[in-house]
């Protein structure tokens, strides 16, 4: 994991982004934001999973097909699998060590 902060992320409204093997910060001091960090790892974990490219696929087409049934962007963001995952266990630092292969499938 590497992680790296980018200025073009300042204009646009997320604080990180995980896009294998880097993980991609807005603010230089958020490299210690542990929950942040953690966020962005499980969303490398779930990239290896699924071989990287078919993550970013199934990424795209579960954030359409909610959007199709919600019309909201954010809503449908919020309702991806991955980022239910993440958002429910960012706050569990050790969750990785004891994350079972391809645990996002519970947040379908």
């Amino acid at each position: 994991m590497i992680i790296v902060c980018q200025k073009p992320l300042k204009k646009l409204k997320i604080n990180g982004i995980a896009l294998f093997p880097f993980i991609f910060i807005r603010k230089p001091e958020d490299k210690e934001n542990k929950v942040l960090i953690n966020h962005e790892k499980i969303h490398l974990r779930q990239q290896l999973e699924m071989l990287i490219i078919f993550f970013y696929i199934f990424y795209v087409i579960e954030y359409y097909y909610w959007f199709f049934q919600l019309k909201d962007e954010y809503l449908a963001y919020k309702r991806i699998s991955f980022e239910r995952e993440a958002y429910a266990k960012e706050h569990d630092l050790h969750y990785l060590s004891n994350r079972k292969f391809w645990s996002f499938r519970k947040y379908l």
